[in-house]
C-alpha cells in the first residue's frame, strides 16, 4: 500500500499542478479539502477524472466521493478496494 500512496500523491501533485510540493509534504491523513491541502469542487472534478484515468476506478456517487476524498489514507483505500485485481 505505501507504493499506492506515492502514486496517488504524485497523481494529485501532477493533475492539479501543486507546484514546489512533493509526495512528502502530503500527509496521508491531513483533509485533501477545507484546512489541509485546501483544494476545493474544480479540484475535485480534477480528481475523479484523475483517478478514473490512471487507476480505471469510477466514483459513482457524491456519497462515495466524498468518503473517498477525506484523505490521501481514504483514497488510497478506495483505489485498493475498487481496483480489479
Amino acid at each position: 500500500m505505501p507504493e499506492l500512496k506515492q502514486q496517488v500523491k504524485e497523481m494529485i501533485i501532477q493533475r492539479l499542478k501543486l507546484e514546489g510540493m512533493t509526495p512528502a509534504d502530503i500527509d496521508d491523513a491531513a483533509p485533501l479539502f477545507g484546512e489541509g491541502l485546501g483544494l476545493d469542487s474544480i479540484d475535485a472534478l480534477e480528481l475523479v477524472l484523475a483517478i478514473e484515468q490512471t487507476f480505471g476506478v469510477k466514483i459513482e456517487d457524491e456519497a462515495s466521493g466524498m468518503k473517498a476524498f477525506r484523505n490521501v489514507e481514504a483514497l488510497t483505500a478506495f483505489i485498493a478496494e475498487k481496483t480489479p485485481a
